[in-house]
This record gives C-alpha cells, structure tokens and sequence, in this order.
C-alpha cells in the first residue's frame, strides 16, 4: 500500500510539474510595444514581409492620431480628478460645467472607438481572408466590450 501511494504521489507531482513546464514554456512574452505587437501579428497570423510593411505604415500613419487622442484622454481624466476633488472638499458641483464635461469625454470616447475601428478595418484588409477572420474575431470581443462601455 505504501508503494501505490509513494507512486501515485510521485506520479502527481511530475505531472504537475510537466505541466507547470508547458504553460511556462507556452506563456507568450509581454506585448509592450508596437514591434512586439506587429512580430506577435506576424507570428499567429502566418503574415509575409509585404503584408507586415503595409501595417507597419498604417499603423505609421494613425500614430500622431492616436498619440493627439491619447494625450486628449489624459487631459479629461486630469479634469475628472479636479471635479472629484471639488467636490470632495467643497461639498458642491458645478453640474453645468460637468455636464459639458460628460459631453466631450463621450464625443472623445466615440472618437477613440472610431479611430481603433479605423485602424482595425485597414489592417483587415491587407489580410487574406482565413488571416482576417482570426485577427476579427481575436479582436472582436475587446472592440465588441469597448463599444459597450462607451455607448
């Protein structure tokens, strides 16, 4: 009986660690920048060199766009942080001001979701089919959650 037991536990123990081994050597590195980003593309969307360079110029050419909306997006948050605070140490709101406020982070929100549509349509594009439909539908539920959130 000690010996079932000492083999069962042992059995266990190198399975898990077999496992533990396949999910570290499985684990895709951080994807921190665009490069990491398109050679991750490249990579599990089988892409040729041609493909690669036409996303790389779109994405060269939706950057200063997206870098104007991100920097637009930290100003609103800045502003949402000044709201709070007044309204935490004054007690009081200026519902007018915030409701303008509400109103450009909505336009801002659109106008994000828009460019990423824009530059996930563009990119499709230069996909085959079979590429399209894997890149859409690894996508689909961030843009899918994303719409959710800002409408």
């Amino acid at each position: 009986m000690k010996h079932t037991l000492l083999t069962l536990l042992v059995g266990l123990l190198g399975a898990i660690g077999a496992h533990q081994g396949w999910v570290a050597s499985h684990h895709a590195a951080p994807v921190r920048d665009l490069e990491s980003q398109l050679a991750w593309m490249q990579r599990d969307l089988h892409l040729s060199p041609a493909q690669m360079d036409q996303i790389r110029a779109l994405h060269r050419h939706s950057r200063p766009r997206l870098l104007a909306l991100g920097q637009e997006v930290a100003r609103l948050r800045q502003e949402a942080s000044r709201f709070e605070e007044a309204r935490q140490t004054a007690g009081q709101v200026d519902f007018v001001k915030f409701a303008r406020f509400a109103a450009e982070q909505r336009a801002l929100d659109q106008e994000c979701l828009d460019s990423a549509r824009q530059l996930i349509a563009s990119t499709a594009e230069v996909m085959t089919s079979a590429q399209r439909d894997q890149y859409l539908a690894l996508l689909a539920p961030v843009i899918q959650g994303a719409a959710g959130q800002w409408n």
